[in-house]
């Protein structure tokens, strides 16, 4: 070892020695190696158990003299791992090539240490970084592709929150990925550069034509939508002019259809623009024109099926889907959100009491809008939500009673709780899918009566906005609208409430 200077100042070669992460990352081949394990307890049960998970082949002596249950169920189900109940002695690592302790004895770790250096093994001391050779990293693994984390020993929980949004992040196809470029090589021949103009050429493909069919997408999207609007257009005036029923019909039609044709198109550009908060300015909406609670719940949950089942393709097919939040979401939010549109459709002939009960919902919703809005910065993640189904029971009975807030509970709370958004958006909005259909067909079965007119205007009107909606996001201001929603909500709320407790006065 260098000796310091008589100043105890540093030179500048010792220096760079002590900063930054300077460990060589190497992927050992273990199952081809003897690895010694000296240490039977819970960290030592850690350490094989991270073994086993990456290389299951390896052969492990496994040598202490206390040794937990747990650890002779895992040697089990390894041939390769041999259990020795005894003290560990220096000639146990004659045999061995690679030397991990897991005790808590400090001068046993010592002792390890040398007898591996004298061996010139490597070994790994748990716990006592200055003592090791090398390091056990956090393994992120979907299929071929493998990651190693490390911190250089300063914080594992650092390394391990990396593994977990590494792990959410990509996605488990990439495997295929690695296969089909895998596939790819193996037909490449010539020099190295011979094979780089190959691959690039096999590969422009993925990422030209992908530009172009993209553009080719979006025109179609407008075109098929001028054009239903155009046969829509044409289709009414031959009508009018050819069958003087229509006109009769259309003459009666109640303006409240219209109404609603117009607020279900600007309810849709604002949750266009803002992600949010069409449930609830169309429930809101609704219960302030008298339609009853159950109808207006079952009118929002309709016209959103179509755009919610939209939405769900497209985050699939982007890969924006994770499956087991999935599967946790969608049957407990089904089961809520039945029981939900059961509970209010049984309660119609009692509307006059249910609307403020309903109005102090959207009350609160419109609260939480606005207080989105007007928050300076966002609230530090916590842990993740760990009673996902009781979520999304509670998420869909609230979400089918008061006509929205799917989005604003369940979504809100599993990025709160530190989820992906990504992941967390395509997931709720696929099973927004499934949880808007069942109670709409809950409604459409309990209901004796409806206001069709209003359930016709929401939907066509929010369909005819969904093609544009996009597009006006990008141009508006998301707080502003926020701010003015929240407003309007917590404003017609309050009326519907205290025009109840007025006639009840």
């Amino acid at each position: 070892m260098t000796p310091l200077p008589e100043d105890n100042s540093l030179t500048p070669v010792q220096d760079k020695r002590n900063h930054g992460n300077q460990l060589f990352p190497v992927f050992v081949k273990l199952n081809n190696l003897h690895l010694v394990l000296i240490g039977a307890g819970k960290v030592g049960l850690e350490k094989l158990t991270a073994v086993l998970a990456n290389s299951p082949f390896v052969k492990v002596t496994v040598i202490a003299r206390e040794i937990i249950p747990e650890m002779h169920t895992l040697a089990a189900e390894h041939a390769g791992v041999t259990i020795v109940n005894k003290a560990f002695a220096e000639h146990d690592l004659d045999e061995a090539d690679i030397v991990i302790a897991a005790t808590n004895d400090n001068d046993l770790n010592v002792y390890i240490r040398q007898a591996a250096h004298d061996r010139k093994l490597l070994v790994n001391i748990a716990d006592k970084p200055d003592l090791c050779d090398f390091y056990l990293g956090s393994i992120v693994q979907k299929g071929d592709l493998k990651i190693a984390i490390s911190t250089n020993g300063k914080s594992p929980t650092i390394a391990k929150r990396i593994k977990e949004y590494l792990n959410t992040e990509i996605p488990d196809e990439i495997d295929d990925t690695l296969q089909h470029i895998n596939a790819l090589r193996e037909t490449l021949n010539g020099n190295f550069a011979d094979k780089v103009k190959q691959l690039n050429e096999a590969t422009a493909i993925l990422v030209e034509p992908a530009t172009v069919a993209r553009s080719n997408r979006v025109y179609l999207s407008w075109g098929l939508w001028l054009a239903s609007i155009l046969l829509i257009v044409i289709s009414v005036l031959s009508l009018w002019y050819k069958e003087p029923e229509f006109q009769t019909y259309v003459q009666n039609i109640d303006p409240i259809f219209y109404y609603f044709l117009g607020a279900g198109f600007v309810f849709s550009m604002i949750d266009g623009a803002i992600g949010m908060s069409y449930g609830v300015t169309s429930q809101t909406f609704s219960l302030s024109m008298g339609i009853p609670p159950a109808s207006a719940s079952m009118g929002v949950h309709l016209s959103e099926v179509l755009s919610n089942g939209i939405a769900g393709w497209m985050h699939y097919r982007m890969g924006n889907v994770n499956w087991k939040l999935f599967k946790l979401l969608v049957v407990p939010g089904i089961i809520g959100a039945v029981t939900g549109a059961y509970l209010l459709s049984s309660l119609e002939h009692y509307s006059q009491y249910t609307k403020p009960f309903v109005s102090l919902y959207t009350l609160i919703l419109g609260i939480v809008i606005l207080l989105k809005a007007i928050k300076a910065r966002a609230k530090k993640a916590g842990q993740k939500i760990k009673k996902i189904t009781m979520l999304g029971l509670g998420g869909g009975f609230i979400d089918a009673v008061g006509g929205g807030g799917w989005g604003s509970i369940v979504l809100s709370s599993l990025i709160a709780g530190g989820r992906h958004p990504r992941f967390s958006l395509g997931t709720v909005k696929l099973s927004r899918f499934f949880v808007a259909l069942m109670s709409s067909l809950t409604f459409i079965t309990m209901l004796d009566s409806a206001r069709w007119d209003a359930v016709a205007g929401l939907i066509i009107g929010s369909a005819l906005a969904s093609p544009i909606a996009a597009k006006i996001s990008n141009r508006i201001s998301a707080k502003v609208i926020m701010v003015a929603v929240g407003i309007i909500v917590i404003i017609v709320s309050f009326k519907n409430i205290y025009g109840f407790i007025d006639k009840l006065l």
